[in-house]
């Protein structure tokens, strides 16, 4: 009698403490740019993919009217030196995930831009889009 009780009360309690985890800092690594052609002008509505090159899961996106895109894939810990594919519309680049894996307070990402169909990785760049994007400080 008691044991399906149980067993849901299990369910929802792992749920409410399995699903905030998804969202720290340590599980998630951003790639985020912008995408434009040779007078500098945003290109819109460009389909991007990144996969990650060891599971070949796949996160899409497509850029908006400004050119950006941003992409939250689930990278851990343990992911550190990852490499993952970008592909662009028909330009395609390798990321490899930079970050320090002892660091659970800063974004974890990098920002490459695609200026006149060549990639150009900006990971110096990062932190201030993103805040910017976010519209935090």
């Amino acid at each position: 009698m008691w044991r399906p009780l149980l067993i849901a009360l299990a369910l929802v309690a792992a749920d409410t403490t399995v699903a905030p985890a998804e969202h720290r800092v340590y599980y998630r690594y951003v790639v985020l740019g912008y995408v434009g052609d040779r007078e500098g002008r945003p290109l819109a509505r460009q389909p991007v993919t990144l996969v990650r090159d060891k599971t070949g899961l796949a996160y899409q996106d497509e850029t908006n009217d400004g050119g950006f895109y941003l992409i939250v894939a689930r990278l851990d810990d343990h992911s550190v030196g990852e490499r993952l594919t970008l592909r662009i519309g028909r330009v395609e680049t390798s990321i490899i995930a930079r970050f320090d894996p002892q660091n659970h307070v800063d974004d974890r990402g990098t920002r490459m831009d695609v200026v006149a169909g060549r990639p150009v990785e900006r990971a110096a760049w990062f932190a201030s889009t993103l805040r910017r994007v976010l519209g935090t400080k």
